[in-house]
């Protein structure tokens, strides 16, 4: 999966093994953001893998916690 730069949100879901709601949720939150294409979400891959790295050891669902992703 990694020969793609952007995943649909299922796609990240399987790729990191957060659920798909909890990835929604931060997306709605805007922690991670997305390239919006109409109605179809992509998470560029390079930006996820930050994403995890600067949040590593915390609790993904607690909104103090959590590092916003860098562009």
């Amino acid at each position: 999966m990694r020969d793609k730069i952007t995943m649909s949100v299922e796609e990240a879901a399987a790729y990191t093994g957060i659920g798909r709601n909890t990835l929604r949720e931060l997306i709605r939150n805007r922690r991670i953001p997305v390239l919006r294409i109409g109605r179809k979400i992509l998470i560029r891959a390079d930006t996820l893998d930050k994403f995890l790295q600067a949040n590593d050891g915390k609790n993904l669902r607690s909104k103090a916690e959590l590092t916003n992703s860098e562009k």
